[in-house]
């Protein structure tokens, strides 16, 4: 079946109604989660075989995110999706005032291959959810993963409602030419660009998650063990591949040493036998990436790691010293474990280095809790962490998203609902009154001038 004529199915069965009842929505929802219970062994096994992720980090990174978003939606989905009344203003008295939830239609999920499973069925169960049917296209970069992921769709929905396509630039040159109702997006602001100028002809509405480069700051009265072994977890893990991965480091000119020191320590202490053979250790998803982000290794002096080995495309965690803020590692989201360092004395350089490029996906700082505040209310990022890294993606109960050229939107739990839904005005006035001083020739015009 052609895209076309997938997307002629899935309009016929939205416009039928059919996904607009709740009961219909959780049993959906409870399929998803038993589909995903039922794959999630070969999920892993592709994850390993595509990334290299052991399925400990496969878990804890993907597939049980996924069952919580599930398990958040089936809970809460009738307090979501309720209609709301609101107070109404003496404008327009006697009326009642509601907000209704609707879902936005017919959606496509594009999803990244770094971390395929999560970020292609996260927000899939926010369109399962708001009742919208939905196209998924993943990552041909993770062949293995996206041939699963299609077997558990296939094995849950039918094609009119959720369907899968696989492909590369000419699938996503029809998908992003297609009118939908709604796109996520999920990937580089470059590809994000060529999607919003297809759609741009049908004005659709649009949740774009993308990433930049992560600033991570090290303040003189930081913990510094507590920082480095944070720090050094934040860019191993999936081997720095990750949108929020701490992208470059500014650390005090005081603590540096004691830093570098710090960081050496900590790799060993994560990694013990190094990471080369680890089994908690991602490799480089292709033979383009590694050669880009190995390439990275030149703009600074190495100070940690710096080893890599192409068979297998494993590149050691790095730290980098000397790096020019005009250099490539600190003009390009690096994706990948190398870590270009600079140094400051007063935070006023920080502030000024950061503000003054793309606003970032996330923002670290560690240090005193007053001056991480000071730091935050002076820069802006689409999320941020105070003595830590990663971590605010773990909570559903706060937006998850980018601003500017990070992204825009946000979402988890109410707020992926929230992004596949349309949130709808409806007065409804009685006619058992009806108050003249509205219609022309605007009897007691003063009086209503007082009211508004």
């Amino acid at each position: 079946m052609t895209i076309q004529e997938i997307v002629k199915k899935q309009r016929a069965f939205y416009r039928s109604g059919a996904t607009l009842d709740l009961k219909f929505r959780r049993e959906m929802l409870r399929k998803m989660r038993s589909g995903l219970k039922k794959w999630e062994p070969a999920l892993q096994e592709a994850l390993w075989k595509d990334l290299h992720k052991s399925a400990e980090e496969a878990y804890m990174t993907e597939i049980g995110l996924v069952y919580g978003e599930i398990d958040d939606a089936i809970k809460h989905l009738g307090r979501w999706a309720r209609r709301r009344r609101v107070c109404s203003p003496v404008t327009v008295m006697s009326s009642k005032s509601y907000i209704v939830r609707e879902p936005l239609g017919n959606t496509l999920i594009v999803a990244p291959w770094n971390y395929p499973v999560q970020l292609l069925l996260s927000p899939l169960v926010g369109a399962i959810a708001a009742g919208c049917t939905a196209v998924l296209k993943p990552s041909p970069y993770v062949p293995t993963v996206s041939d699963t992921l299609q077997k558990l769709i296939e094995d849950c929905f039918p094609e009119e409602y959720i369907a899968l396509v696989q492909g590369n630039r000419d699938v996503n040159t029809i998908l992003f030419g297609t009118r939908w109702d709604f796109v996520f997006y999920t990937g580089s602001p470059a590809i994000a660009k060529v999607l919003s100028a297809a759609q741009a002809d049908y004005l659709t509405p649009m949740v774009l998650e993308l990433g930049g480069k992560s600033p991570c700051i090290v303040d003189r009265d930081a913990d510094i063990e507590v920082a480095a072994r944070r720090i050094v977890w934040g860019k191993c893990l999936n081997s720095g591949q990750t949108c929020i991965a701490p992208d470059y480091l500014f650390v005090h000119e005081e603590i540096k040493q004691k830093f570098v020191e710090a960081f050496s320590k900590q790799l060993d202490f994560l990694y013990p036998e190094g990471t080369k053979d680890s089994d908690y250790y991602v490799h480089i998803v292709r033979d383009a990436a590694f050669e880009r982000v190995s390439g990275y290794l030149k703009d600074g002096r190495i100070l940690a790691g710096g080893r890599t080995d192409k068979a297998t495309r494993w590149i050691e965690p790095t730290l980098l010293d000397g790096v020019k803020p005009d250099s490539p590692v600190m003009t390009t989201e690096i994706f990948g474990p190398v870590f270009p360092m600079l140094t400051f004395c007063d935070r006023k350089e920080v502030i000024d280095f950061v503000t003054s490029r793309e606003k970032p996906l996330a923002f670290y700082y560690f240090g005193k809790q007053a001056d991480a505040w000071e730091m935050i209310s002076r820069t802006t990022s689409g999320g941020a962490c105070i003595n830590d890294v990663i971590m605010h993606v773990a909570n559903s109960r706060i937006p998850f998203g980018g601003v500017g050229n990070s992204g825009m939107g946000n979402y988890h739990s109410e707020r992926s609902f929230l992004a596949f839904s349309h949130e709808r005005s409806v007065l409804s006035t009685p006619t058992w009154i009806d108050l003249k001083f509205r219609y022309m020739p605007y009897k007691l015009f003063g009086l209503v001038k007082k009211m508004l």
